[in-house]
């Protein structure tokens, strides 16, 4: 049994990242950042939930690209092969469930 207040978690760099679970193969991560991540595409699916903050989530469907401001309590869901990319506006809090091993 574990507790964790993902408002008073950071990191000492920008997606830094504190284990909460893998079940199965499938790892629930709770990151902090303050800068953008990268363009990628995961080899699996990925759930990205902002806890704390917004981040703007810019992605590429059918080579057109978009993008939403997620604020907190949104959930974005990336398909396989949803290339993406996360960029916080300030500080962000997001919890992201995928495959272990997943970019």
């Amino acid at each position: 049994m574990k507790i964790t207040r993902s408002r008073d978690f950071t990191a000492e760099r920008a997606w830094g990242a504190q284990n909460i679970a893998n079940m199965n193969g499938i790892t629930t991560r709770l990151h902090w950042t303050d800068q953008p991540y990268r363009w990628h595409i995961n080899d699996g699916e990925e759930v990205f939930v902002v806890l704390d903050g917004q981040v703007e989530m810019r992605y590429r469907c059918e080579g057109v690209e978009h993008s939403q401001l997620l604020e907190v309590g949104d959930i974005f869901y990336a398909s396989v092969g949803t290339e993406h990319v996360a960029s916080p506006v300030g500080e962000a809090r997001v919890l992201v469930i995928e495959k272990e091993g997943s970019v």
